[in-house]
């Protein structure tokens, strides 16, 4: 079985209306070593209805 020491949890929030939308998991190791920080996904945001920028933050709501 794989070990999972190297994975976090993390929260995705839309950059235009802050609402937390989704929640997943990050290799904090290979994220470092890239050099880029936090993680930046487009994705769907429901309350925008229309696909935005999502940044990574810790705080689980």
């Amino acid at each position: 079985m794989a070990k999972k020491g190297a994975r976090e949890i993390v929260a995705l929030v839309c950059t235009v209306c802050k609402s937390q939308n989704y929640v997943t998991e990050r290799n904090k190791v290979n994220m470092d070593l890239k050099g880029k920080g936090k993680l930046q996904i487009k994705k769907w945001c429901k309350r925008c209805k229309k696909v935005q920028l999502h940044k990574e933050t810790s705080k689980l709501k």
